[in-house]
C-alpha cells in the first residue's frame, strides 16, 4: 500500500506589516538613531512607519518584552539606558564571548571566511578615514557577526545580540572620544591579522585587549559624567538655598 503523500505548504517569505515595524524600530534602537532614554511619541512612529497606533502600541510591547525599551509612568516608552552597575558585566562578556570567539574562529577559518572579514576591516577603515563613528559601529557589528559565525558559537552569537542595545551604546560613547576610532580600529586590524594567520592565542588575546581598552575608556568617560552631574547637583542646591534666603 503507497504510503500517503504528505502535504506541506511553504509560507510565503512575506512579513505582517507588525514584524516589519517591529524590525524598522528594533534596528533603529540598535543603531542608536533613537538614543537610549529618548521618548517614542506614538503619533511620530504612525506617520514615520506607516501604520496605525495599534501596530505601534503592539511593536511596543513586544520591544518592551526584548528589553530594548521601558514604559515610564510620567514619560511613556522611552529607549531602555544602560545602567553604570551593568557596565563592567557587559564587558566582562565580551571579553569572555568574543576572546573565544576569535579563537575558535583562527582555528576554523578557510580562506572564504577570511576574505569576509577582511572585507568588514576594509569597511572599517573607511568609516574611520571618514570620522564616521556610526559607520564604524556598523563595520564593526559586521565584523564580530562574521567572526561568531566562523566560530560557529550560535548561542554566543545570540547573548551578544541580546547585549546589542547596551553595547552599542558604550561603543557610541567610546568611539566619539577623541582618537578612539583609529585606535580601535589597530586593534582590530590585529584581531583579523591573527585569525588570518590562524593563531588561536594571539586572536584571543588581541581580542580581549581590544575590550579591555573599550572598558577603560568607557570607566573614564561614566566616571567623568558622574563628577559633573554630582558638580550640577551641588550647584543647583547652592542656587536654592540662596534663593530661598533671598
Amino acid at each position: 500500500m503507497a504510503e500517503k503523500a504528505r502535504v506541506l505548504r511553504l509560507l510565503g517569505p512575506q512579513k505582517s506589516l507588525r514584524d516589519q515595524a517591529q524590525e524598522a524600530v528594533r534596528r533603529a534602537i540598535l543603531e542608536l538613531r533613537f538614543r537610549p532614554g529618548e521618548r517614542l511619541v506614538e503619533r511620530t512612529l504612525c506617520a514615520e512607519l506607516g501604520v496605525s497606533r495599534t501596530v505601534v502600541r503592539e511593536v511596543l510591547r513586544f520591544l518592551e518584552a526584548e528589553g530594548l525599551i521601558e514604559i515610564s509612568r510620567n514619560r511613556g516608552p522611552v529607549v531602555a539606558t544602560i545602567k553604570p552597575a551593568d557596565v563592567e558585566q557587559i564587558y566582562e562578556l565580551r571579553s569572555l564571548l568574543e576572546g573565544s570567539a576569535a579563537a575558535a574562529s583562527a582555528r576554523l577559518a578557510d580562506a572564504a571566511d577570511v576574505a569576509l572579514l577582511e572585507r568588514a576591516i576594509h569597511e572599517l577603515r573607511e568609516a574611520s578615514a571618514k570620522g564616521d563613528p556610526r559607520l564604524s559601529m556598523r563595520a564593526a557589528n559586521k565584523f564580530y557577526q562574521q567572526m561568531f559565525a566562523i566560530s560557529r558559537k550560535s548561542v554566543a552569537w545570540s547573548v551578544v545580540e541580546a547585549l546589542n542595545l547596551r553595547i552599542n551604546a558604550l561603543r557610541t560613547m567610546t568611539v566619539t572620544t577623541p582618537g578612539r576610532q583609529r585606535i580601535a580600529l589597530r586593534e582590530m586590524e590585529r584581531m583579523f591579522r591573527a585569525i588570518a594567520s590562524g593563531d588561536a592565542k594571539a586572536a584571543r588575546a588581541a581580542a580581549v585587549e581590544h575590550v579591555e581598552e573599550a572598558a577603560a575608556v568607557a570607566r573614564r568617560l561614566l566616571s567623568e559624567q558622574s563628577a559633573a552631574e554630582r558638580l550640577g547637583a551641588a550647584a543647583a542646591a547652592a542656587l536654592h538655598k540662596t534663593t530661598a534666603a533671598d
